[in-house]
């Protein structure tokens, strides 16, 4: 994958298709070894690949392994958006819609999810993991229409990764296997979207502490191109 020389760049969601057909493989194994190299090397024979092509197409392991399989979830869950016929006609309408796409479409690897954040959640890998939750953001904004470069392009992507990421733990800890519950919960989250774009002093004032979260997460992401 790559990304945009400039901070407020969208990063391109796009994996080796040979990367891409080995994790398709292995996810059947990830529930068993977890994101491992065993896991991918047996997906890999099972697409025909060797142990030489994981080791080329993964040069950082099966982390490379688990942002890559986010970006295909980011890019499947684009595609599927875009694809509707009666788009909502509301920012955080857009936004409640494509995140219920993309937890559906990896409902059936729920298990591959939650031991992929478990990955991501381990210290050293903060910089992989603030990558993919930024690429995840960031696309969800642009796919709304948001494209502005302001103070609020912080706001926005800081409130989102929070309402995100909530949600996404709230789906993973979710045993009921009802949708309405995730709804619900990702509603009432998504209230802090909808005031974004009239926000009142008071509330900018408020976000400001996302906004410094949200620079630190880039500051971050942007240590590769330095």
């Amino acid at each position: 994958m790559t990304k945009a020389d400039d901070l407020h760049g969208a990063y391109d969601h796009v994996v080796h298709p040979d990367a891409a057909a080995i994790i398709a493989a292995a996810l059947v194994h990830i529930p068993f070894d977890g994101w491992t190299s065993e896991a991918l090397v047996a997906g890999a024979a099972e697409a025909g690949f060797t142990a030489d092509d994981v080791a080329r197409l993964f040069p950082g392991g099966a982390v490379d392994a688990v942002v890559m399989h986010s970006a295909l979830a980011d890019a499947a869950m684009i595609e599927a958006f875009e694809a509707m016929a009666d788009k909502p006609d509301r920012v955080h309408l857009m936004i409640r819609e494509m995140i219920l796409i993309r937890l559906d479409q990896v409902a059936a690897h729920k298990e591959a999810v939650r031991r992929g954040l478990t990955l991501l959640a381990v210290p050293a890998n903060a910089l992989a993991s603030a990558r993919a939750l930024y690429a995840t953001v960031d696309a969800m904004w642009r796919a709304a229409g948001q494209r502005d470069t302001d103070i609020s392009f912080y706001t926005k992507r800081a409130t989102l990764a929070a309402v995100y990421s909530a949600t996404l733990l709230a789906w993973i800890a979710d045993t009921s296997g009802e949708r309405a519950v995730i709804e619900g919960f990702l509603d009432r989250r998504l209230q802090d979207v909808a005031r974004i774009p009239k926000a009142s002093a008071p509330i900018r004032s408020a976000l400001n502490t996302g906004q410094r979260l949200a620079e630190g997460m880039f500051q971050i992401v942007g240590r590769v191109r330095r």
